[in-house]
């Protein structure tokens, strides 16, 4: 099996996953959340194991209490999800804000002109995103995580089926 093979699989795989996210987004929201906990449950674990080799006392407490906090939110999202799909939501809320703030500043700081317009707009997109989800609140707390993780695999999948779609027969062999 070629690389392009596997590229427009991958391609297609996440187009129909995004599809069907969209289609139901409080089921994709429910299963990003608990992807999310059993995320910081297992980096939780791992780090808290990396911090017990670590050389000096300080750097060992730290990681390993980091660690600690990381299984601990990862068991409690796990044992109240929908508190813990809200929590979610209010943090890619802010961020939204956040970045998007920090883009359109971004934009006017500029000193090359031809990307002005770029990220002005991908900033005013992101505060829109960030006020939506607010004004919505708590309603757009069970459905925000799985559109926006439908609206990512979408477009993960249609720039992976670009890319295999432009990848000749040469480039797929050594991609």
């Amino acid at each position: 099996m070629t690389n392009k093979v596997l590229w427009i699989f991958t391609a297609v795989m996440s187009i129909v996953a995004g599809v069907v996210a969209l289609m139901n987004p409080v089921f994709a929201s429910g299963v990003a959340t608990i992807f999310v906990a059993w995320m910081f449950i297992i980096f939780g674990v791992l780090q808290v194991v990396a911090g017990l080799r670590v050389e000096g006392a300080s750097s060992k407490i730290w990681t390993v209490l980091l660690g600690a906090l990381a299984v601990y939110l990862g068991v409690t999202i796990l044992g109240h999800p929908l508190k813990g799909m809200m929590t979610l939501t209010t943090m890619i809320a802010i961020l939204c804000l956040g970045g998007g703030a920090a883009k359109v500043v971004l934009a006017f700081a500029l000193e090359d002109r031809r990307f002005f317009w770029l990220v002005l707009l991908s900033g005013i997109a992101s505060l829109a995103v960030g006020i939506i989800i607010f004004m919505n609140w708590p309603v757009s707390a069970v459905s925000a995580l799985g559109i926006l993780l439908g609206v990512q695999l979408l477009s993960d999948g249609a720039s992976s089926l670009a890319m295999a779609l432009s990848i000749d027969g040469d480039e797929a062999a050594s991609a």
